[in-house]
């Protein structure tokens, strides 16, 4: 059984640094159907039908955006059954029975270079589109429409800070891939015709700074970009704390970036740019983080979209303790808590945190305001509560919930261990 809690651990219970395992692309994988944003699919496929990778098997359909559904292995199309996702809910998915080929749809081909230098803007955002690149970073918003502004855009900035404890997946694609980012930023600054860039990454990721720094002299020296080390802390990699420490700008919430001159992308989401315009190909793998105090290896891996967790978990040797356990899929701060393991990961799920079970009791509120004083986007959780509790969502628009992060520092602050941040979710779909 797993079992959910509040508790946060801190970094010194576990390993700096994790090794990397491998793990094999499972007999089955489970394609989400239904993902952040989404409102309906539909599929272009039925049970039995072969598909290969990279193949548009659907679409989903976010009212005001459509997004293609890709097939991340060659074989054959199984049900559509519902297991755990990113959400800590049973959402539908299709099952694809593996073949074990790697066998590409034909729509995954290389263009040259010439040809990619002579890409109109128009044409970028539609292969980006088409590839069904979105951010990378958690939050899932579709990377065309960033693209599709017709604000002039100043400056692009890419997000290498990866604030939350544990994970690892933008420290892995650094180190692995930064010519891929590199190129990825640079087919964005054609597409936006933009002639500066910053990359933002914590100060203290030193081997970070340093990669990016060799790459860029030996491949990239007349690409104007700036690396830029910020500061260690939590949440520095909210967008706007990121701005506003990269280039001095105050982002007011709820605005959008591109009225100020900027685009943001994940460093992540541009290396999936680059594969999508080199390649026409979508996101089929992501690096993963395994790790937490109940897992018997804490570990790094690269997993293919659709993994089921127990596979994962067995690849990093299983639970490391009986009985109950605390499992999060995403980071711990903005992650969710499942209540078993029967789950699957999705393109925008990174990590597996598996904890020892400990209880927390909630007191009521002190009215210490250590919330208040926490909160990066200015807000007043107590009192948003108190309107999620009344079914209020006059008072929660009043309050500006909608401006709410969900980076779960009220929680984690909180002296009587109340779980400020799922009243805040609460009262933001009040008011929705």
């Amino acid at each position: 059984m797993i079992r959910k809690t509040n508790q946060i651990r801190t970094l010194d219970e576990l390993p700096k640094s994790l090794p990397t395992v491998s793990i094999d692309v499972p007999e089955k994988v489970y394609v989400t159907l239904m993902e952040m944003r989404t409102k309906t699919y539909t599929l272009s496929v039925a049970e039995g039908d072969q598909v290969k990778i990279g193949q548009i098997i659907g679409e989903r359909d976010g009212g005001y955006f459509k997004q293609p559904i890709f097939s991340t292995v060659s074989g054959t199309v199984g049900k559509v059954v519902k297991k755990f996702t990113y959400s800590s809910k049973k959402t539908e998915c299709l099952e694809i029975i593996n073949d074990f080929k790697e066998e590409y749809a034909p729509r995954v081909k290389e263009r040259a270079d010439s040809e990619i230098s002579k890409l109109t803007k128009e044409q970028i955002v539609e292969i980006v589109k088409e590839n069904g690149v979105k951010g990378l970073g958690g939050g899932g918003f579709p990377a065309y429409i960033k693209l599709n502004t017709n604000d002039p855009i100043d400056v692009i900035i890419l997000n290498g800070v990866e604030c939350e404890p544990y994970l690892s997946a933008d420290y892995q694609v650094i180190m692995k891939d930064s010519f891929e980012i590199f190129k990825g930023l640079e087919y964005v600054m054609q597409a936006m015709g933009t002639k500066r860039a910053i990359i933002g990454v914590k100060e203290t990721k030193e081997k970070l700074l340093q990669k990016l720094i060799e790459v860029k002299e030996e491949h990239f020296k007349d690409l104007n970009v700036e690396i830029v080390g910020v500061g260690n802390y939590y949440p520095q990699g909210w967008e706007i704390e990121l701005i506003k420490n990269t280039t001095g700008i105050n982002v007011k919430p709820g605005t959008l970036l591109s009225e100020y001159g900027i685009v943001e992308f994940n460093v992540t989401t541009a290396q999936a740019i680059y594969q999508a315009v080199k390649y026409n190909k979508p996101v089929i793998d992501r690096y993963f983080t395994v790790t937490g105090d109940a897992i018997s290896k804490p570990c790094e891996m690269t997993v293919r979209v659709g993994t089921p967790i127990p596979n994962i978990i067995e690849a990093a040797g299983g639970y490391g303790i009986e009985g109950d356990k605390v499992l999060i899929l995403g980071g711990p701060m903005m992650g969710s808590n499942l209540l078993m393991d029967d789950a699957i990961t999705s393109i925008t799920v990174t990590s597996i945190l598996v904890f020892k079970p400990e209880e927390h009791i909630e007191e009521p509120c002190v009215r210490c305001a250590s919330c208040v004083y926490s909160c990066p986007a200015g807000l007043q959780p107590v009192q948003i509560m108190s309107a999620a509790k009344l079914k209020d969502g006059d008072a929660a628009k009043a309050l500006n919930v909608m401006n709410c992060i969900e980076c779960g520092l009220c929680s984690y602050v909180c002296t009587s261990k109340i779980h400020l941040t799922e009243f805040m979710r609460k009262a933001k779909k009040l008011v929705k």
